[in-house]
């Protein structure tokens, strides 16, 4: 990635799962990497090869989104990319799920990825350059049982980063979404009482909740949605804009 000398990349989420694979995905390529997380951020940029930060953040704070950014820039120089991975899963029916619960989905999972892109876009178009990339998830496009609230901030961060990336195509500034499914992290084992039996679940589908399988037979790993976030972002995506890209092994049988 030719852009990436010199230029910084602020990943939210950065602490664990995918957004730790972004992170260590991104800091191998030559980017400088601003690890912003609640928890584990500052441990996750150590690990990180060449010039990194953590900054324990609450994304659902815009004051706090916009002292990391600032600080990411002070540190670390101008912020050429933003990868907004943070998120939170917290599964229930529609009838059984509390007004917490549905806020929390929205806080982090909509308004996380606002305050983010809204923070480091302001800097951006000063320089008429920059990419971002939303981490969303293909239940933003399929219905799931038990997941209304996560699919629906899910959906919401799809089209704010699109009506994004629509405002700032004028300044040179792409902004694209890559839409995982089934994923081995932490998040989604929470989901799985039996790790194995789970996977076998997703890979096979489940007719009784209305779940399509994975047609190429397997769970995605971080690194998967990595590379594919590391290509939207790079030169070799130039002419992108305003897409979702799905890495779910066809799980959404997307037309």
């Amino acid at each position: 990635m030719a852009e990436a000398q010199a230029t910084t990349a602020v990943v939210t989420g950065g602490g664990r799962g995918i957004g730790a694979a972004v992170a260590r995905t991104l800091a191998a390529a030559g980017f400088r990497i601003a690890v912003l997380d609640r928890t584990g951020a500052e441990e996750a940029a150590s690990a990180l090869p060449g010039p990194a930060i953590g900054c324990a953040t609450d994304v659902s704070d815009p004051a706090a989104v916009e002292a990391a950014v600032a600080r990411a820039e002070d540190e670390l120089g101008p912020i050429g990319a933003l990868v907004s991975t943070a998120g939170v899963l917290r599964p229930g029916g529609v009838l059984e799920l509390s007004d917490d619960d549905w806020a929390a989905h929205f806080a982090v999972n909509a308004t996380g990825v606002m305050n983010a892109g809204r923070a480091v876009a302001r800097r951006m178009v000063a320089r008429r350059a920059g990419a971002i990339v939303t981490v969303a998830s293909n239940a933003a496009r399929v219905p799931r049982t038990r997941l209304a609230a996560y699919a629906a901030s899910k959906a919401a961060a799809v089209q704010f980063t699109k009506c994004l990336g629509l405002e700032l195509a004028e300044h040179g500034i792409r902004c694209n979404v890559v839409s995982p499914g089934s994923t081995d992290t932490a998040m989604q084992r929470d989901l799985w009482a039996d790790p194995e039996a789970g996977a076998r679940a997703a890979v096979d589908g489940d007719p009784g909740s209305y779940r399509t399988g994975i047609p190429l037979g397997r769970v995605a790993d971080p690194q998967d949605v990595a590379d594919a976030v590391a290509f939207l972002l790079s030169d070799r995506a130039r002419h992108i804009t305003m897409h979702d890209l799905y890495v779910d092994g066809g799980a959404s049988l997307r037309g």
